[in-house]
């Protein structure tokens, strides 16, 4: 149960920066943004986790290399996919990575219907029912799975730095090192606006709420539960985004995400339920 709570608080803190990303794009634009998240977050890390280059193998080093790539690939693909998809339809692609993930380690009948329903869930709350597949941008269609599969990557790489580095020394170094590689990005579509006082204050919050927290969560939630059942409990996210959306926005839900909420609970009580915590 501790892996799943920790999984929960980690998409309503990325939800809540969300908010905040939202204000900070149209001025330093996706990659700024991404830019500001990672090297902001590193920042932050630094003082708590401490990191020393000495003392690893170079299987711990090829680990965080694989999990720079996933951090620095499914930050930017997504929001290179949301230029040319509609949110429902990208966010419903992106999706199919962890859950694809979850169903090669379901082992059981309960695991495969938590994945249907998770599945189902997703589609109606994301909107994607109503999009018209027939004429979607097939470019932008493959950069949200590209970015699912990154999802996926994610998920694994953490898990195995997590058995191998202590605490969040792993984590850390892999978000440096892709921030060395997003903030020259950042910094060719923003310019100087990326340091403007203004900026750099909101891309502080979105960096603790939208990357250092909840990635150091993640990291902790998957020392308890294995990646099928994180595959899963992803598909929270859409529902609590969309339950945002109401309570604090005042956004109409329609009858078909409220059932999709309805799915995605019932999996992951599904999957909490059948004892897949490693604890």
């Amino acid at each position: 149960m501790r892996g799943a709570i920790l999984v929960f608080m980690a998409i309503l803190s990325v939800q809540f920066g969300g908010a905040f990303a939202a204000t900070l794009i149209p001025h330093v634009g996706a990659l700024g943004t991404v830019a500001l998240r990672m090297s902001l977050a590193a920042l932050v890390l630094a003082p708590i986790v401490r990191p020393h280059v000495k003392g690893h193998s170079r299987a711990d080093w090829m680990r965080v290399l694989a999990l720079t790539i996933a951090l620095a690939g499914m930050n930017t693909v997504f929001y290179f996919s949301l230029e040319r998809l509609p949110l429902g339809v990208a966010v419903t692609a992106e999706f199919l990575g962890p859950l694809g993930m979850a169903a090669l380690g379901s082992r059981s009948l309960r695991d495969w219907l938590a994945i249907l329903l998770a599945l189902c869930g997703v589609v109606a709350v994301s909107g994607a029912l109503t999009a018209d597949w027939a004429h979607l941008d097939l470019l932008g269609l493959v950069l949200a799975l590209v970015a699912g599969v990154f999802w996926a990557l994610y998920a694994k790489s953490a898990q195995l730095i997590g058995m191998s580095w202590s605490k969040l020394e792993g984590l850390w170094w892999a978000i440096l090192l892709s921030s060395v590689v997003l903030v020259p990005s950042g910094f060719a579509t923003a310019g100087t606006r990326l340091v403007e006082p203004y900026h750099l204050l909101t891309g502080a919050v979105v960096a603790v709420t939208s990357s250092a927290l909840p990635y150091s969560l993640e990291m902790y939630a998957l020392r308890h539960i294995d990646t099928t059942v994180y595959g899963i409990l992803t598909g929270v996210e859409p529902a609590v985004a969309a339950a945002a959306g109401f309570f604090i926005l005042g956004q109409n839900l329609t009858g078909s995400q409220m059932l999709g909420m309805a799915f995605v609970v019932t999996a992951a009580w599904l999957v909490m339920a059948g004892g897949r915590q490693r604890e």
